[in-house]
């Protein structure tokens, strides 16, 4: 039983990502005062006086616009209120009641969903002439709130729970998924490729670089498995991050790579990879999450001499991923979408498995007996025992009589023979070296 959902729309800049922070106690929502911040719909989970119910925060809606961006905005917060349990219809106290306001009222009079008027930017409460106006847009009583000082959501949350659908089970209900994060750089193809994953038009698509600015959830069930697909904005480097509001962006995609459980790193085979792709990867790998590596657009390479550079060059400067899976496709036409699914599968079980002491320590005999090791001086490294100390990643722990002389060759060499033992392929595994007792 999924959770009731909440749609705020409105106008550019009314204060919805403001509202949208307050009531779910985060930052995710993007805050600028720049007009069009927000394009695709974001999802945010809330709750109030014990009711859980999920938040969209959506693009601001301009009717008369037509520009590359506006209407598909458009489309996206009109399809966040036909999959809304109720909607939240934003306006701004101190512009009044404008002429898209009137026409965005209107749609939503002939929606079948509950709509509260919510008039923001009333930081003096006591001014009440400001609401007068807006009783002419047809959708009852307005409700005054500030999002910045908070003045007035508590009267209108307290409301907007007794309008929504009662689950009494939702408060309880934990959906276990596999959280896949979308990355890559600016245009690489990861909006094509997430409506591909989900069957249906959920990130805006576009040919200009940056588009996605959100971090947009997906919850996918396939073969009685649920995966949780996020579509990040693409990672650029510091210096061509020339405007906050992409830097937010980014930050936000990181943020997705902390909780990934699967990261898909995307690749635009047209251009081969980049010094952008080799630190979307690092980003992934130092952050512990398994990882697949995509490379798109491969229908576009015209000989095997170009596919084959592209694969040498992922070989030649991925390296210090090695372990993550390569598979060429093409998001725009579903060319090999299809293998993702199974390749998500496959490195998530290797990333969250437990390899049992015996088996660890059977490979250490095999290992001993091969007789590699290192020595400092008259130091020589004996390992005595190991045992997996974590999951998600793997963390294996090995007791030896002279930990401290362990160097990152024999620390490389002992992770390829690990991987030649275990099932490892996609995820990154993590080594600890301690003092036997």
């Amino acid at each position: 039983m999924s959770l009731p959902i909440v749609a705020v729309v409105g106008r550019p800049n009314v204060g919805k990502s403001t509202f949208v922070n307050r009531i779910a106690l985060t930052k995710e929502a993007i805050v600028h005062e720049q007009r069009g911040v927000t394009r695709d719909r974001s999802y945010h989970q809330a709750d109030w006086n014990g009711v859980d119910f999920t938040l969209i925060d959506t693009g601001g809606i301009e009717m008369g616009d037509e520009d590359s961006f506006q209407t598909p905005i458009r489309k996206q917060a009109l399809m966040a209120t036909e999959e809304a349990d109720a909607i939240i219809f934003m306006v701004d106290a101190q512009s009044g009641a404008t002429a898209d306001d009137i026409e965005v009222a209107r749609m939503l009079k002939r929606s079948s969903r509950p709509v509260l008027l919510v008039v923001n930017k009333m930081d003096n409460p006591a001014s009440e002439q400001a609401l007068w106006e807006f009783y002419s847009l047809g959708l009852g009583t307005p409700w005054p709130v500030s999002s910045v000082h908070g003045h007035g959501t508590g009267d209108l949350l307290d409301e907007l729970v007794e309008m929504l659908p009662k689950q009494a089970d939702a408060a309880d209900e934990k959906i276990e998924a596999i959280n896949v994060a979308i990355i890559g750089r600016p245009n690489a193809g990861k909006s094509s490729l997430t409506n591909r994953l989900i069957g249906y038009e959920r990130s805006i698509v576009s040919d200009i670089a940056g588009t996605t600015r959100d971090a947009v959830d997906a919850l996918v069930t396939r073969d009685e498995k649920s995966y949780r697909i996020v579509d990040t904005a693409g990672i650029r480097r510091k210096s061509q991050i020339d405007a906050d509001v992409e830097y937010y962006g980014v930050v936000r995609a990181l943020r997705a790579i902390d909780r990934a459980d699967v990261a898909l790193l995307m690749i635009d085979s047209t251009l081969g990879l980049t010094d952008q792709d080799q630190r979307v990867a690092g980003y992934a790998h130092e952050r512990g999450c398994a990882l697949v590596v995509l490379l798109n657009k491969w229908d576009l390479l015209d000989t095997p001499e170009e596919r084959e550079a592209v694969r040498t060059q992922v070989e030649d400067r991925l390296v210090f991923v090695g372990y993550a899976p390569v598979i060429a496709i093409s998001a725009l036409t579903g060319r090999s979408v299809h293998r993702i699914w199974d390749a998500i599968d496959k490195v998530y079980a290797n990333f969250s498995q437990s390899i049992a002491t015996s088996k660890l320590n059977a490979f250490l005999t095999e290992l001993r007996d091969f007789g590699h090791t290192i020595s400092k001086g008259r130091s020589r490294l004996r390992i005595n025992y190991v045992t997996q100390t974590g999951t998600r990643p793997p963390h294996f722990t090995f007791f030896a009589n002279h930990p401290d002389i362990v160097d990152e060759n024999f620390r490389r060499y002992l992770e390829n023979r690990l991987r030649t033992a275990f099932p490892l392929e996609g995820t990154p595994i993590l080594m600890r070296f301690r003092k036997k007792d």
